[in-house]
């Protein structure tokens, strides 16, 4: 887990807003897979919440220390 937060914070703000995106519209897939019956990995839904959510927190205080 603290890799991930390493790697989120070696990012410059575009980078994160582009990964931000490809996690949300990740996330929109997944959800039309599972309301279809399409999908079996359901954790990979609060995988893709928690990531999007490290990202925010990021973006965030980013934004408070400027």
């Amino acid at each position: 887990m603290k890799s991930r937060t390493k790697e989120i914070c070696n990012k410059t703000d575009s980078e994160l807003r582009k990964l931000l995106f490809e996690k949300g519209e990740a996330l929109r897939v997944f959800r039309f897979a599972l309301a279809g019956s399409r999908t079996r990995n359901v954790k990979e839904g609060r995988a893709l919440k928690k990531d999007r959510a490290r990202i925010a927190t990021e973006l965030g205080s980013r934004k408070g220390r400027l």
